[in-house]
């Protein structure tokens, strides 16, 4: 019987062991979203979060090479490059046959392959679904749009009206006349507001794309479990895409190119999890419930040691640090439409000269941060590292100031709404630190917490105040900055700050137009000088990126400009 029971024993132990190691060896990625997603609809998303997951799902005409910086595009769902005619104002496209979308019930169980008017079904579609984000990219700017967005009223106009400057000449061309040259529509063309569309699938849901999408990309969706979870997995139908066979010198020494040519996706399954606290992330993280994890501040201290370093502790775990520049940063927004915050320009050099943004930094990206001395960013042509911004933390100029505006030591303010992005502790962190600073002039804030998307919403709806603005640049052009500036971008555009000035806005026109980069970035020069003396912003710092991941992943490489990574990654 003691030998029964003994043998019974070990057969338990080896199916434990062997149940153990198979789910250790599962082909999937577990990734952290930090916010609750706002949308899954193309037309819509527009912030890093959701944009995570949207990126696997859809995919654009053109992409940039994951592997070579400075940042080159490349055709994806195209054939080639475009052919550009007529001084910049004809672009035709060709499209790749036999690009299959996710199986969906309203193609009738068949097979169904993007057409060329899919694209124009989308770019119809920034014009006609409200909030759209990406109208911005389009508005004022192809042959008929603008009275498209003006004429249709249902969905019946949708399908039924016509757009002068946007053709499907048959299932594989796609035909864009611009009013005037536009030459960041190839970046346009690489984002996901462009992605196809089919009609079936807009009939289908009359519109409404949020929660179901249905895509090319190389993962399907699978679940959305409200506030907790987006399951992913591998298109059995996506077309043969082999992974990168050039790289960069950092490609090269970081061993990225073990895998030139092999065919993708790797990985099986995405799960993404929403996990708004920055501890239950980095608890989930060592316990490789999670695979990768940018570092918060305050782990910081338990990842690194003194030199910036990995802690040997965590290296003997097999984990890996990556330490990547980025082309996202920050600034605290005035709301320039508020009859006292945006028409008081003395009011907004006091508060500027008020905060410590050295402090700010060291407390909340734990001196990792570049400190911001310009509107655009390093990375991006026209950012000059020897800029100067008119203000910097001096309490007695911020008190002067305040008295030449008109409130002596605050005497006669309202209080003012902070809005913080988020609900979590982090955030709410941030913005007790402004509040403090200001307080040192008079200056009376109230913080009001929100979700991500209902933050999202207020800026979209302008309901804000003051609050900590930032941009991932779409791509690295500085008319990418100057765009959240123009007055015609006012919200639910991506000027949220509602600035508005003739000058900048004439600057920004010539820069939109000009295909001569040196020409733009004098333009930039001049259109800097005015935002920055006149204060919708007070700059605060550019990120960089410190960011862990798990030894068993392979591959890793991050880049703002490329969201749609994850079909290059590998688990082992």
């Amino acid at each position: 019987l003691l030998k029964t029971i003994n043998i019974i024993f070990i057969l338990f132990l080896s199916l434990s062991c062997t149940k153990k190691k198979d789910s250790s060896q599962k082909n999937e990625l577990n990734l952290a979203l930090t916010s609750k997603v706002s949308t899954l609809d193309p037309a819509l998303s527009y912030d890093t979060v959701s944009a995570k997951v949207v990126y696997q799902i859809y995919e654009t005409l053109f992409e940039y090479e994951f592997l070579m910086r400075p940042y080159q595009l490349k055709a994806s769902l195209a054939q080639e490059m475009p052919l550009i005619e007529d001084g910049g104002l004809k672009y035709t496209i060709k499209i790749k046959k036999n690009i299959q979308y996710h199986p969906h019930a309203s193609f009738g169980g068949k097979n169904r392959f993007v057409r060329a008017q899919d694209f124009v079904n989308q770019i119809k579609r920034l014009a006609y679904t409200p909030g759209s984000n990406g109208w911005w990219l389009f508005k004022n700017k192809v042959e008929g749009l603008d009275e498209f967005k003006e004429q249709t009223k249902n969905i019946d106009d949708f399908f039924k009206n016509d757009i002068a400057g946007l053709k499907a000449t048959d299932d594989q061309t796609l035909v864009i006349k611009l009013k005037k040259p536009y030459p960041q529509l190839i970046y346009a063309l690489s984002m996901v507001f462009t992605t196809p569309i089919p009609e079936e699938i807009i009939r289908h849901y009359n519109n409404e794309l949020n929660h179901e999408p249905v895509g090319t990309g190389p993962y399907q969706f699978v679940s959305w479990i409200k506030n907790s979870k987006i399951e992913l997995k591998k298109f059995a139908g996506y077309r043969e895409v082999k992974y990168p066979s050039n790289g960069d010198r950092f490609a090269n020494q970081n061993n990225l190119l073990n895998d030139r040519a092999k065919i993708i996706p790797f990985v099986e399954k995405v799960n993404f999890y929403i996990i708004t606290e920055a501890q239950t992330r980095w608890l989930k993280f060592l316990n490789k419930e999670i695979d990768i994890m940018t570092l918060n501040k305050d782990h910081f201290p338990l990842a690194l040691n003194d030199s910036g370093k990995l802690n040997d502790e965590y290296k003997k775990q097999n984990i890996k640090l990556q330490i990547s520049p980025t082309l996202t940063y920050w600034w605290l927004s005035f709301n320039m439409q508020h009859p006292i915050l945006g028409k008081n320009l003395k009011l907004r050099q006091a508060i500027a000269h008020s905060i410590n943004i050295d402090e700010y930094i060291k407390k909340f990206t734990n001196n990792i941060a570049l400190k911001a001395n310009s509107i655009y960013p390093p990375g991006v042509k026209g950012y000059s590292p020897s800029n100067k911004l008119p203000y910097e933390f001096d309490l007695d100029k911020a008190k002067k100031l305040i008295n030449e505006a008109g409130y002596p030591e605050g005497k006669g303010l309202p209080k003012f709404k902070y809005d913080v992005r988020s609900s979590s502790t982090v955030a709410r962190q941030m913005g007790e630190f402004i509040q403090k600073e200001v307080q040192k002039i008079g200056v009376n804030i109230e913080i009001v917490q929100n979700t991500f998307p209902g933050f999202l919403n207020k800026a979209r709806t302008s309901q804000l105040e003051i609050w900590q603005g930032g941009w991932s640049m779409d791509y690295p052009d500085l008319e990418n900055v100057a765009q959240l500036l123009y007055s015609k971008n006012h919200a639910p555009g991506p000027n949220a700050s509602l600035y508005n000035n003739p000058k900048v806005d004439e600057l920004y026109e010539q820069i939109a137009v000009n295909q001569d980069i040196d020409q733009s970035v004098e333009l930039g020069k001049k259109l800097e000088k005015i935002v920055t003396e006149e204060i919708p912003w007070v700059m605060q710092y550019y990120s960089r990126n410190y960011i862990l991941y798990h030894g068993n992943i392979s591959n890793f490489r991050h880049s703002d400009l490329i969201p749609g990574d994850l079909k290059y990654l590998k688990v082992e």
